[in-house]
C-alpha cells in the first residue's frame, strides 16, 4: 500500500506496533526494576552458606538464583520497550518468590513471637481459651527470649487480635506447629504479588523489593508475626485510597476495602493507628466534592462495615470471656515492658543514668499521635500523601520504640507513593486557620500542636535517676559476674520497689535475684542489696570497650536508674 506525501510516493507499514510495545521504558521504571534486582542480593549469601552446609539442594537453587539475578540485571538495562521491561518485572517477582521459599525452607530459630503464635493456635484448635492465660513453660522449653516488664516479671500471654490465629488454625490441624510460620510466609508472597499487580506499571518491581528483596519482612513472616497478615490485608485498602466513596457512594470495591480494613484491625494493633488517618483523609477528599453531610455519610458507612467485620472476627473470643479478650488486646499498651528500641527513650537508657519520669515518654507518644492527626486534618492537602507514614512517627517517642513498628508497614508507603499523590488532595477540605494560611501562621500552628509532646520528652529526658547506686563489691571477672553488692538510696519522695537487671548493649538481662535487701525502698531510704544473676552467672562477651551496666527498674511510677559495673580483669 502506498500514499503520496508532497508528491512523493511512500509505503505505509502493514502493521503498527502498539505504544506499549514500541515506546522506550521511562527512566523511573528502569531504575526501580534495577533496584529490585539488586535487592535480591541482600541476605542471599548468608542463606546460601547455610544451605550448602545443611541443605545442598536448596543451596543449588540459590546458586541458580544468582544466575537469575545477573541475567535480570542485564535485561533491566538492555531491553528497549515497555512490554519487555514488564516481563523483566515479572521475572524479578518470580525469582523473589523462589528465594523467599528457599529462605523459609532453611528455617530460622524460634523466638517469642513464634512460640506465642504456635501455642495460641494450638489452644484454639483444641477448644481452649486463647486469652487470659500465660504459658511460661513454652518459653522455657524452647529457650527463647521474653518481653520483660518493669514490675520484675515477664509477659507470657497472647496479646494480639485473633484473626491471625484463626487463619493458622486449619493449616495447623493439617501439618502441626509449622503452620504458625508457613501461613504468614505464604501470605507475604501473596501480598507481594497483589501489590505488584495493583501498582502502576513503572512501580511494580518496588513491590518485589520491599516485600521479598529486603530480608526484613521475610524474617518477620518466618517468625509468625501477625503483623504480616495485617499488612497483606491493608495493601488493597491503601492502593488509591483517596478514591474511596467517590461521588458519594461506596462501590463494590470500596465495600471490599472496608471489609479488609476491619479484618486487618482484627489481626494486629498496628492498623488501629493507620485507620484514623485513612478515615479523616477520605472525609476531607469527599468533603471537597460533596456536602459535609454526604461526606460524613460515606465515612460512616465505610467505618460501619469495617467495624462489623472486625467484631465478627472477634465474636467467638468475646463470647468466651469479654474481660480476658479486652485485657489481651490492650496488653501491649498496659504491660509496661522494659525500655527497648531505637527511639528517643534512648536518651535515658543509653546516654544518661536513667529517669524518674519514664511515663512522660508514653504521654509524649500519645500526644504526638494526637498532634499528628490534628495536623493531618489541618493540612491534609500537603500531608495527605504521607498518611501511611505519619502514624508510625508516634512510636519514636514510646518507651518500646522498636524498628519493627516502622518497617513492617513500609510496603504501604510504596503503595501510597504510587497511587495517592498530591493531585488527589488538591481540592480536599481543610478547616480555616484563624489568621489565614500564611507560611508563618502554619508553622506556628504546627509548633503549638506538637509542643505538648516535645515538652513531655523534655521532662522524661531531663529527670535524673530516682535511685542513687554505689556498687561496693563485684564477684567475677571479665568472663562473667556471679554476684554484686549494691548500696541503693531512694532520692525522691515516693516509695519504690526496685528490680535489678544488667546489660552490655541494647538488650536487658533476666532479672537478678535479690539475696538480701528490702523489697521496697521508702522515700530517702538507703539499703544494701546482695544480688546474684538468675542463672548463677552473667556471662560477658569478649569484645573491646565493653560497658556493663546495672539497671534498676520500678513500676508505678516507671523509673530507671543505672550505673556502670566495673568488672575486675582476669
Amino acid at each position: 500500500m502506498s500514499k503520496t506525501v508532497g508528491g512523493i510516493a511512500t509505503h505505509a507499514p502493514l502493521t503498527h506496533p502498539s505504544p506499549s510495545q514500541s515506546a522506550s521504558p521511562a527512566p523511573l521504571h528502569r531504575a526501580i526494576t534495577l533496584l529490585a534486582v539488586i535487592s535480591l542480593f541482600i541476605g542471599t549469601r548468608g542463606e546460601w552458606s547455610t544451605a550448602i552446609a545443611s541443605r545442598p539442594k536448596v543451596g543449588g537453587v540459590i546458586m541458580l538464583g544468582y544466575a537469575g539475578i545477573l541475567i535480570l540485571g542485564v535485561l533491566a538495562l538492555a531491553v528497549r520497550n515497555r512490554r519487555a521491561l514488564v516481563l523483566v518485572d515479572a521475572g524479578v517477582l518470580l525469582l523473589g518468590i523462589v528465594l523467599a521459599l528457599c529462605s523459609y525452607a532453611l528455617g530460622s530459630g524460634m523466638n517469642d513471637e513464634t512460640v506465642l503464635m504456635t501455642q495460641a493456635t494450638h489452644e484454639l484448635v483444641h477448644g481452649h481459651a486463647v486469652y487470659g492465660h500465660e504459658w511460661p513453660w513454652v518459653f522455657q522449653q524452647h529457650h527463647v527470649g521474653v518481653t520483660k516488664t518493669m514490675s520484675g516479671g515477664a509477659d507470657y500471654s497472647f496479646a494480639y487480635p485473633p484473626l491471625a490465629v484463626l487463619l493458622n488454625a486449619p493449616v495447623y490441624a493439617l501439618i502441626g506447629a509449622k503452620a504458625a510460620t508457613l501461613v504468614p510466609t505464604l501470605l507475604l508472597i501473596v501480598g507481594a504479588a497483589v501489590l505488584w499487580w495493583l501498582l502502576p506499571t513503572p512501580w511494580r518491581s518496588a513491590a518485589t523489593a520491599v516485600c521479598l528483596g529486603f530480608p526484613m519482612l521475610k524474617g518477620y513472616a518466618a517468625m509468625g508475626y501477625p503483623a504480616i497478615p495485617a499488612l497483606v490485608l491493608l495493601i488493597p485498602v491503601v492502593i488509591r485510597w483517596p478514591s474511596i466513596g467517590a461521588g458519594g457512594r461506596l462501590r463494590r470495591s470500596d465495600i471490599v476495602r472496608a471489609a479488609l480494613l476491619g479484618a486487618a484491625c482484627a489481626t494486629h494493633q498496628l492498623p488501629w493507628f493507620l485507620t484514623p488517618f485513612l478515615l479523616v483523609g477520605v472525609y476531607a477528599v469527599r468533603r471537597g466534592e460533596l456536602s459535609a453531610r454526604a461526606a460524613l455519610g460515606v465515612v460512616t458507612r465505610f467505618t460501619a462495615i469495617s467495624a462489623v467485620v472486625a467484631l465478627t472476627a472477634n465474636a467467638y473470643f468475646i463470647a468466651q470471656s469479654p474481660r480476658a479478650w479486652i485485657t489481651g488486646l490492650a496488653l501491649p499498651f498496659t504491660q509496661h515492658g522494659v525500655l527497648h528500641g531505637q527511639g528517643i527513650m534512648g536518651l535515658s537508657y543509653y546516654f544518661t543514668d536513667g529517669s524518674s519520669r519514664l511515663d512522660f515518654y508514653s504521654y509524649g507518644s500519645m500526644l504526638l499521635a494526637a498532634g499528628l492527626l490534628t495536623l493531618f486534618v489541618l493540612f491534609v492537602r500537603r500531608l495527605g500523601p504521607a498518611a501511611t507514614v505519619l502514624p508510625w512517627c508516634a512510636f519514636y517517642l514510646a518507651t518500646r520504640s522498636q524498628d519493627g513498628y516502622y518497617l513492617l508497614m513500609t510496603p504501604l508507603w510504596v503503595a501510597a507513593a504510587a497511587t495517592a499523590t498530591s493531585s488527589d488532595f488538591a481540592s480536599a477540605w481543610q478547616p480555616r486557620l484563624p489568621f489565614g494560611r500564611r507560611r508563618v501562621v502554619s508553622a506556628m500552628v504546627a509548633a503549638a500542636v506538637l509542643a505538648p509532646a516535645a515538652a513531655c520528652v523534655a521532662v522524661a529526658a531531663a529527670s535524673g535517676p530516682p535511685i542513687r547506686l554505689v556498687i561496693s563489691g563485684v564477684r567475677g571477672d571479665s568472663g562473667g559476674v556471679h554476684g554484686l553488692t549494691v548500696q541503693a538510696t531512694n532520692t525522691g519522695d515516693t516509695a519504690l520497689a526496685p528490680h535489678f537487671a544488667s546489660s552490655t548493649g541494647e538488650s536487658t538481662s533476666a532479672y537478678w535475684t535479690v539475696r538480701s535487701g528490702p523489697a521496697v525502698l521508702g522515700p530517702h531510704q538507703s539499703a544494701r542489696y546482695e544480688l546474684v544473676p538468675s542463672s548463677g552467672r552473667y556471662s560477658l562477651p569478649n569484645r573491646a570497650h565493653l560497658r556493663v551496666r546495672l539497671r534498676v527498674f520500678t513500676d508505678r511510677p516507671q523509673t530507671l536508674s543505672s550505673t556502670d559495673i566495673h568488672v575486675p580483669k582476669r
